[in-house]
């Protein structure tokens, strides 16, 4: 039984942020019903190529950024603009402990969906709204983007090389991570907000906005900022307090080194052949080597060519000296400390036969987090729920498929 095999969860979202606040509650153990709209589905059920295969090598319905989202829920779908699928909500709040929505602020209140709503049927209820700017302030209608958002927090300007390299400019993250980071704090929310509810028996309202998380995550550089009103910049794979701490290329490829004090630099260049470095009083020490960082990076380029990303690895982790390479995700994948980890799994799924699928990181001794359910096809469990949960025989389960309510 998980963590939160207790807890019922209505997810109203797609896309990105809300589904992955929904996954991290239901590899909990929540049951997870993901609402969405007859016929069409999530956004990210059309976000594709790639397309899952199935075990013939021909691809499904199922798009890779649709699965790695929504594992561990069940499918419904209800047309909420019509008032027989706003009932239908209605009914299921009830029933619900936590609502996860990420409309535009105020388009659930004109289906009577909203929180203010909602607490009519459920005093209890736990209600999670995500949107890219919160609910007030002068940006609170305009819709969020997570580029847009990597933009306008702060994050963009610090990524990307110097702006003495050549060819230098602003750059977003390989992955959308003002949606992520959004997602996981909006968990975290929701979880302090049933230890509330269990403690007083009241629910609450969430506000979740991407920007202001955007902001949140920049961590020491946005503390930087406060402290110093010196405005932060650009440093590619470098760091602007520590020297060597950069990626280096080798004769085969990239790798990291990460020298965080003069004995791991002594250590660094002496396993390539330049110990002489360590010695020269321009780098002696950090300070210097920050100072000099234009003098020395380039010597060490030359030094670390000389030999392969794998003979560096060896050499340096032999010698104690902070070090990884930069992999590709074929070599992620064939790491063998994320087979040992058990990262990829493999789940049964109705169309594609065998899913590939990332496993949850979480790993509880007590309550284990366990993949039930594989990413659900469009309304896949439509008829289970309004047996389930709303008690509806199969004649009123067909008279609303009829009407294109579900």
């Amino acid at each position: 039984m998980g963590a939160l095999s207790h807890i019922r969860v209505l997810d109203l979202s797609r896309v990105l942020a809300g589904p992955w606040c929904a996954q991290n509650l239901a590899d909990l153990g929540a049951d997870v019903i993901k609402v969405e709209r007859p016929g069409v589905g999530d956004d990210t059920r059309h976000w594709g190529p790639p397309f899952v295969k199935d075990a013939q090598g021909n691809e499904t319905a199922e798009t890779a950024y649709f699965i790695c989202i929504n594992r561990n829920k069940r499918s419904i779908t209800v047309d909420i603009s019509k008032p027989e699928g706003q009932e239908i909500i209605r009914q299921l709040a009830k029933e619900s402990d936590v609502v996860i929505e990420n409309y535009k602020v105020g388009d659930l209140a004109k289906y009577g969906l909203d929180y203010q709503s909602l607490k009519q049927v459920k005093s209890d209820l736990i209600y999670c709204s995500i949107t890219g700017f919160g609910q007030n302030g002068p940006y609170a209608q305009r819709p969020g983007y997570d580029f847009i958002i990597q933009g306008m927090g702060g994050f963009m300007s610090v990524t990307g090389e110097a702006d003495d390299f050549a060819g230098a400019s602003p750059q977003k993250a390989g992955v959308a991570i003002a949606d992520i980071f959004t997602g996981m704090y909006a968990s975290t929310a929701i979880l302090a907000a049933v230890i509330h509810r269990d403690q007083t028996g009241q629910g609450q309202y969430i506000d979740m906005a991407l920007l202001d998380t955007q902001i949140a995550v920049m961590a020491n550089v946005s503390s930087a900022y406060l402290c110093s009103d010196q405005v932060p910049r650009r440093w590619g794979n470098a760091s602007p307090i520590i020297v060597p701490y950069q990626t280096f290329p080798t004769s085969d490829g990239w790798m990291i080194v990460a020298v965080g004090n003069d004995g791991q630099f002594k250590h660094f260049v002496t396993a390539g052949g330049e110990a002489h470095l360590a010695q020269n009083p321009l780098f002696i020490n950090n300070p210097l080597r920050v100072e000099n960082r234009k003098s020395l990076v380039p010597l060490l380029e030359v030094m670390t060519r000389r030999k392969t990303k794998t003979e560096w690895i060896t050499l340096l982790e032999a010698a104690k000296v902070p070090c990884g390479p930069i992999n590709n995700f074929e070599e992620v994948f064939d790491n063998e400390q994320v087979k040992a980890r058990g990262v990829q799994i493999e789940v049964p799924h109705p169309t594609a036969g065998t899913m590939k699928l990332v496993a949850s990181p979480m790993r509880l001794s007590e309550t284990p987090v366990d993949v039930r359910l594989a990413p659900p096809t469009l309304g896949q469990h439509t008829a289970q729920i309004l047996r389930e949960r709303l008690k509806l025989d199969s004649q009123q389960i067909a008279a609303l498929q009829e009407k294109g309510i579900v």
